[in-house]
């Protein structure tokens, strides 16, 4: 059934190439682009397929088993325009467009000095037998480095002032998964990219890593009463558990300065770094007023990127006069 499905997907990426991407950038004189047009259409595709997941499945969810309940959804508005722009490859293409250069720069200096990135299965031959247990093995890895980032976003105040964007909506939905910043994004997607390059994911695992983690985080903000249930909520980020991270008043003691549950896969990383924080309640979300300079809480989107630029030079700037 699995490999029926990828066989069908793969005919239809194949069509939607030829068919419609194809012919423009050939007459447009862009055929070196063709490469990247077939990952964009193959992100555009399994986009749609998440979309109808989110509309099929988890939208009525929220709509049935409501966490918050909103008489105005006007807030909700620009995190379904975020989604769209994600999820539909604009936002992912642009980044891809932006680091790619700088990655083949990369990966072309690390081997002109002999470094050439070792494989899980490198270090630990049988995985080459357990292509689902390898697999796990890069998610672990990839988990791990996107915890520190995740962390970092929040410790420096210029990242902060970007990364701020995301948590600035009190009406968190399963949209606002991919409410952030375009730079962060950027950030983001450079920071995955290289940590994928030294460690050597197989260009086979890449994309199935990328929409399990999209999956997750997805799920992890649902206005919804979902559980994962006494074990799960353990092992894996959940609606519950996320949602203290996106708490409007962080939780007391000098170890949540920055934050709680910074994890985005694996609670396992806050508990063994120190900040895992667990209450039976669900607290309301958003940001403080003035808790970073031109705090992004309007509703354009536009609005919110400007806001994030000029927060991240207010602290670059502020940061530099303490230094002076």
């Amino acid at each position: 059934m699995i490999q029926q499905f990828l066989d069908a997907f793969v005919t239809v990426q194949g069509w939607l190439l030829d068919t419609l991407v194809q012919p423009p950038l050939l007459a447009l004189g862009l055929g070196s682009y063709i490469e990247l047009a077939f990952d964009g259409v193959e992100i555009f595709m399994w986009g749609v397929l998440q979309l109808l997941v989110a509309l099929l499945v988890l939208r009525p969810l929220e709509t049935l088993r409501p966490l918050e309940r909103w008489r105005d959804r006007k807030a909700v508005r620009v995190d379904l325009l975020y989604t769209l722009l994600d999820r539909l490859g604009v936002i992912p293409l642009a980044v891809f467009a932006l680091i790619a250069p700088i990655f083949v720069e990369l990966e072309g200096w690390l081997r002109f000095r002999g470094f050439i990135p070792p494989q899980i299965e490198d270090l630990l031959p049988a995985l080459e037998r357990a292509p689902l247990i390898a697999f796990f093995v890069y998610l672990v890895v990839l988990d791990f480095a996107e915890y520190w980032r995740h962390r970092l976003s929040h410790t420096f105040r210029w990242w902060w002032a970007l990364h701020a964007i995301h948590h600035s909506q009190r009406q968190m939905s399963l949209w606002t998964d991919s409410r952030n910043h375009l730079l962060d994004d950027v950030i983001g997607g450079l920071w995955f990219a290289v940590v994928a390059l030294l460690i050597g994911i197989p260009p086979g695992h890449f994309i199935g890593l990328m929409l399990v983690v999209k999956l997750v985080e997805n799920l992890s903000h649902i206005n919804a009463r979902l559980s994962y249930g006494r074990v799960g909520e353990q092992l894996i980020v959940g609606p519950h558990y996320h949602r203290w991270h996106h708490s409007l008043a962080l939780p007391p003691g000098p170890a949540f300065r920055h934050g709680c549950n910074f994890a985005v896969l694996f609670p396992v990383w806050d508990w063994l770094f120190g900040t895992l924080y667990l209450a039976r309640d669900n607290p309301p979300t958003g940001i403080a007023p003035n808790t970073v300079p031109g705090t992004p809480d309007h509703d354009g989107f536009w609005r919110q990127q400007w806001d994030g630029l000029r927060g991240m030079w207010e602290a670059l700037h502020a940061a530099r006069k303490q230094r002076s």
